[in-house]
């Protein structure tokens, strides 16, 4: 089992980052999915209040509790910001969606101490658990 997988199927908390209210959305999709296996998400994204009758929050700072994995459906360009966030709330992975690949910004998050993984999906790497 390579290490994504272990992370995925060691978490308890994950906050999607980028989520969008709007069906069919990469993002939207992976949050219902993770929320039907049982984990505690948290909806990150300053453009909206509510998603799944749950609230959405501005920031990771903005969360109730440190999470897990901040899960990123961002550009990369737009990623950096996002993993300060993530060091000053206090997480423990840096998680970047298919496609998204910022190594500037995950050598930032490896220097505060946060595990990083690059181009791979939660949902599939939970689905590979079996």
């Amino acid at each position: 089992m390579d290490r994504a997988m272990e992370l995925i199927r060691d978490a308890k908390t994950i906050a999607v980052v980028g989520v969008s209210a709007r069906p069919g959305r990469p993002s939207h999709d992976v949050a219902r999915y993770l929320i039907d296996h049982g984990y505690e998400v948290y909806l990150v994204n300053p453009t909206e209040t509510e998603i799944f009758g749950m609230p959405v929050y501005a920031s990771v700072r903005d969360l109730p509790k440190p999470v897990d994995i901040v899960d990123i459906f961002r550009r990369p360009g737009d990623v950096p910001p996002i993993v300060d966030d993530a060091i000053a709330a206090g997480a423990k992975v840096v998680w970047m969606q298919l496609e998204i690949v910022n190594e500037e910004a995950a050598a930032t998050a490896r220097a505060a101490g946060l595990e990083v993984v690059m181009d791979r999906c939660t949902e599939i790497e939970h689905q590979r658990l079996g």
